[in-house]
């Protein structure tokens, strides 16, 4: 058989798709492989390029063939997607895969380590057990309303609520209502502990990478948004520049342009949601201190929000914030804040 120098690896829970190429293009191998296979059969293959999409278990199969001496690289589904020759089945994507990755401009996405994905995981947790928590404090919310009982907005509020489903001498709430109720009390209180515990976890592994000490010397940015930055961010050389960073978070205008005629929309939201999620929300607190503090402080925040709303505002911010983050990962140096000029 002619030796493979290329191979698209269509990735799957128990079959997997291998198409393989040699120096000249034509094709050597077309193969299904089950997932006990895979290790073994591409042992026995002289050293070459993998290719596969950056979707579940991706990293992992990475790493793995990495360690047999092949070069691996992950592409993004969507940028595999135009590759597709035909109607969509397990052939047909690892053709497209093995011919994509060949392309001299395609962009690549980097292996994480084990590590990376773990703390990753923590950011992934706490966000699901979080929503799960809102979703708790609102039905305990609209169930107390029922009997009259509503409170205001906050933390502070829900505890009162949760306190009154314990009262057992409070006769404003049925005792089986009372029952139900209690039980989604409990519910809250597990998930409040369960978050502290991941949160307090995430700030211990803040402390001791380097990467994420850097970028908590930005403004705006604490532990949660340092570490998921710098766990996503596995090398801040891939991107040329703290634009192309940002572009790749969705913090840029979305352009749809056309016969020399540049028309720009809002933010193109592409990319991690959760980090850009993280950095407008670190923007806004921001521009509460800029608003606290005048414009002698922050005196660009400040001439922004004269002209624009303060979620434009807090935008871009979240741009400037992540085109800082770049050059804070890509130099290996901490924050250094510009002087503030009285005017």
């Amino acid at each position: 058989m002619t030796q493979v120098t290329i191979v698209g690896l269509d990735l799957a829970k128990h079959v997997f798709q291998a198409h393989g190429v040699d120096a000249t293009g034509a094709v050597v191998i077309r193969r299904r492989i089950t997932r006990a296979e895979v290790l073994p059969f591409f042992a026995k293959l002289p050293r070459c390029l993998i290719g596969m999409e950056a979707c579940g278990t991706a990293h992992h199969w990475a790493r793995e063939l990495a360690a047999l001496g092949h070069e691996v690289k992950l592409m993004p589904p969507s940028y595999v997607k135009p590759y597709v020759k035909r109607g969509k089945n397990d052939a047909a994507d690892a053709d497209a895969i093995c011919e994509a990755v060949q392309r001299p401009t395609m962009r690549f996405v980097p292996v994480k380590s084990v590590e990376q994905q773990s703390v990753l995981m923590l950011h992934r947790v706490r966000d699901l057990l979080i929503r799960q928590r809102t979703m708790l404090a609102n039905a305990l919310r609209s169930h107390l309303a029922e009997f009259g009982i509503v409170a205001a907005r906050g933390a502070a509020s829900l505890t009162n609520l949760i306190a009154i489903t314990a009262d057992e001498s409070d006769v404003r709430i049925p005792p089986i209502a009372q029952l139900a109720l209690r039980a989604v009390a409990a519910q809250i209180d597990v998930l409040r502990k369960q978050v502290g515990t991941i949160e307090d976890r995430i700030v211990d592994w803040c402390r001791r990478d380097a990467a994420s000490r850097r970028l908590i010397s930005i403004p705006g940015v604490g532990p949660i948004t340092a570490t998921a930055i710098a766990a996503t961010v596995t090398d801040p050389l891939y991107f040329r520049s703290g634009r192309q960073l940002a572009a790749w978070l969705g913090l840029v205008p979305r352009q749809h342009s056309s016969g020399g005629k540049d028309r720009l929309g809002g933010i193109c939201k592409h990319g991690d949601r959760y980090i850009r999620r993280l950095l407008v929300v670190g923007a806004h607190a921001v521009i509460r201190y800029a608003r606290n503090k005048g414009a002698v402080a922050a005196p660009w925040i400040n001439n922004l929000l004269d002209r624009r709303s303060t979620l434009v505002v807090a935008v871009a911010l979240a741009n400037k914030t992540a085109r800082i983050a770049w050059a804070v990962l890509a130099r290996g140096e901490m924050y250094r804040a510009t002087p503030s000029v009285p005017v």
